[in-house]
């Protein structure tokens, strides 16, 4: 039908304008924390970009199935508003032949959707952990920023420069303090570098310096003058990249018998799921009285849909915590919201029918 057809060009349009806004939203938020983190030189400032890319892939899944739910709430809403439903009604059809054209509009989206919850919001976890790690494994001299006091990965040394050299590949007048096998290690020298052993073992090198050497509570003390002094910097990459839940692939999930494993399976589950149920739960919500308020039914769409995402948030935690198995987290607030969408379609066909009978 060229009606129908009119309608879904209507739902792409309103989609495309609430992602635009959703997404801007998101990536500002996002940019203005990652920028914070690089001020405070927990992230380097090259890593801003690509952690944010990783971000924005993460968080599409749930901006796309918001967006899907208040496009087509917006859509009937102004229907209603314009009076156009009179004519759909008039003509014979009931508000359920609405169903139709939502599902053919919602069925990419949901595609799309489950894409970005079961394979591509994994990988981005998964990359933005690793790329995060690797910045934390660099060599103390790549960490800190000139005039600022920086706490190497070791967590027991300290690590002071003042200045990048014109090429960026070392350090002016470099300040460390150490604690190694019960002694404080001062290490002052005028220039410092990151060099890298045939084994992978990485140092920073440090030239024209002297080191003090002190045993806390005792009078002893020692003072070393160098030319070239190596100091082994500590690592993660020996004990690999670290496993987090949110990066494993949902295959490795499924395998699993870990409980926090299924939960996490769960809400990638869930949320493509919950798109088409709300899909359809904005059809009968977007019912607007056009002598009546206009806001009312965007009132109640939005506490469905917190009462919704928070039932799915509900379960997963169940499930991760053993009390309830993964099917019953799957089927059980899916189900109760289907059981309600009958009842919410008879409810506003009745309504209207009031409304009409009484012109």
């Amino acid at each position: 039908m060229v009606f129908q057809r009119a309608v879904r060009r209507e739902f792409a349009h309103s989609a495309a304008g609430i992602f635009v806004a959703l997404f801007a939203i998101m990536v500002s938020i996002q940019a203005i924390r990652l920028l914070g983190d690089a001020a405070a030189g927990k992230v380097s400032s090259e890593a801003v970009l690509a952690l944010l890319g990783f971000a924005a892939l993460n968080y599409s899944a749930y901006l796309l199935s918001l967006t899907l739910f208040v496009a087509i709430l917006l859509s009937l809403s102004r229907s209603y508003r314009d009076s156009e439903m009179v004519v759909w009604f008039s003509s014979g059809l009931s508000l359920t032949a609405w169903i139709r054209p939502v599902l053919v509009f919602a069925i990419p989206l949901v595609a799309a959707i489950a894409a970005l919850t079961l394979v591509l919001s994994p990988w981005s976890n998964r990359m933005s952990t690793e790329f995060k790690q690797k910045m934390q494994v660099r060599s103390d001299a790549s960490q800190v920023a000139p005039g600022s006091f920086k706490e190497a990965a070791s967590t027991e040394r300290v690590v002071f420069v003042e200045a990048i050299g014109e090429d960026q590949t070392f350090v002016r007048n470099v300040f460390i303090s150490a604690v190694q096998h019960g002694k404080l290690g001062v290490t002052m020298a005028s220039k410092g570098y990151q060099e890298t052993a045939e084994n992978g073992d990485r140092f920073m090198v440090l030239e024209e310096g002297r080191r003090y050497e002190v045993v806390p509570g005792t009078p002893e003390f020692r003072i070393m003058n160098f030319d070239r002094y190596a100091l082994r910097v500590e690592t993660r990459e020996a004990r690999g990249i670290e496993r987090t839940v949110a990066g494993e692939s949902s295959l490795d999930l499924l395998r699993s018998d870990n409980r926090r494993d299924l939960a996490e399976l769960l809400w990638r589950i869930n949320v493509p799921i919950s798109a088409v149920v709300l899909a359809l739960l904005a059809i009968p919500l977007s019912f607007v009285n056009p002598r009546a308020g206009r806001s009312a039914n965007l009132i109640l769409a939005l506490l469905v849909y917190m009462i919704y995402s928070n039932m799915l948030q509900m379960v997963q935690a169940w499930v991760a915590q053993g009390r309830v198995s993964l099917l019953v987290g799957l089927l059980s607030v899916h189900l109760l919201m289907i059981v309600a969408l009958p009842l919410l379609f008879a409810r506003r066909i009745a309504v209207f029918s009031f409304l009409r009978l009484r012109r």
